[in-house]
Parts: structure tokens; sequence; C-alpha cells
């Protein structure tokens, strides 16, 4: 008995055998994609592969990160994806809120040393941004847009920042406003953007670059309402 003899049996009722089917063809896809093959040849050959142990539809998705197929025989169909990333993102261990707060806060004082700011500037650096990681967070468990978040989060903090540094008598007041909204600048996905266009995944690419961009504006429109508000109560900036 060969690999189609056993993948597919006489019975109506024989639509589980799908399944196997389906792995074997999504396997090969897999061999594909790891060796850099190109999109309509990891189609071309899946097909094959699914047709030539018997299926009568195939169709296949290719994703970034994933493939789907769904094949047939006769009135039977199963869709298979490779569940693994889903599986790793539900079961990694993830560092609790406070922590990640306090990292952020620590990272854009950094940036702001870097920056010049002065270390009377750097404590209200910190404090801005960590509270800013917080309600970053708290607004995307409630599935808040994500640019609408950008805008209330570069609002409180870069206010937040600009407050504490006028009352902490810094020289680098709008330094330290910059160095508090550093947490939302989208820096791995700028990279990714680049990396994907030169790559040849110009629509991948592309699609990132205009969202990073986008979030950029949203990110400077709540800058620059926090920085008219500290103007609109005598704050030199």
């Amino acid at each position: 008995m060969d690999v189609k003899d056993k993948l597919i049996n006489d019975e109506v009722s024989s639509g589980p055998a799908l399944e196997p089917m389906a792995m074997v063809a999504l396997d090969a896809g897999r061999m594909l994609m790891e060796a850099g093959a190109s999109a309509n040849s990891i189609d071309a050959i899946v097909a094959k592969f699914a047709r030539g142990l018997g299926a009568d539809r195939v169709d296949l998705r290719i994703g970034y990160a994933s493939l789907a197929i769904t094949i047939g025989i006769g009135p039977n169909g199963i869709t298979q994806t490779r569940a693994e990333l889903t599986r790793l993102a539900a079961k990694t261990p993830r560092h609790s809120t406070w922590v990640m707060a306090v990292a952020v806060g620590l990272a854009c004082a950094a940036f702001g040393r870097l920056l010049k700011v002065d270390w009377s500037g750097t404590g209200p650096v910190f404090v801005a941004a960590m509270i800013g990681q917080l309600v970053r967070r708290d607004l995307l468990g409630r599935h808040v847009n994500v640019f609408i978040c950008a805008t209330i989060v570069s609002f409180i903090a870069s206010v937040l920042g600009g407050l504490g540094a006028f009352f902490a008598h810094s020289d680098s007041i709008t330094t330290a406003m910059i160095a508090s909204i550093l947490l939302l600048v989208p820096g791995v996905p700028s990279v990714n953007a680049q990396s994907d266009i030169l790559e040849g995944h110009p629509t991948l690419g592309s699609a990132r670059a205009v969202t990073v961009a986008v979030i950029l504006i949203f990110v400077a429109v709540g800058l620059w309402l926090g920085q008219v508000l500290l103007s609109h109560f005598g704050i030199q900036l």
C-alpha cells in the first residue's frame, strides 16, 4: 500500500484522512520557505504534492511567517495552519508590568542624558516615561487604536516630563519632553521596513514604512499639544 492509499480510503466518511495529507503538503511548503523559494514556486510545488496524494482542490495562503492550506476530496475539506508561533506567544513567560515600566523609564532617562538633558531633568524623564509606559499598556489592553494611543501617551509623557523638569529647575525642558516620549519611537519596525524593501519584499516593507510614518506623526501631535499646554501656563520651552 503506497502513501496515497494510506492517506485516502474509499469510504465517504474518510474526511479525517485529509489531515495527514495537508501536513505532508505543509511540510513541503515549509522546507521550500526555509530554502528561500519564491511564493509562486511554493504555491505550485505544494499544489503538486497535494494533488499527487489525491487532493481535488488545493488552496495555499503564504504569509510573512505562516503557511495555511485548504485541501479537499469531493465534498470533504480541512484547513491546517502552522501554530508554533501562536503556541510560543501564549506559553512564553513575560515580565511584569512594573518591571517593563521601570526598564522603559531607565532607557528613556539614559537617552535623555545622551541628548544632553541635565541631571536635574533626568529624574523627571524617568518618571514621565515610566508613567507613559503604564498608560500605553493599559490603553492597548483596552484595545484603543494604536495611533490614538500614541498621541495620548505622547501628550501625557511630554507634559509630565516638561513639568517635572520645570519644577526641578532644569535648563533643558524641551529636550526632557522629547526624551520622555522616546518609548513611542517604532525603531524595530523602521529597521524591518528597510530590510524588507531591500530584500525583495517591497509591498510588506512599504506597508511597514507607512505605518511607522503615521505613528511618528501622531506622536509629534501629542508632543506639540504638550508644548502648547505648557506654553499656555507660561513655561518657557
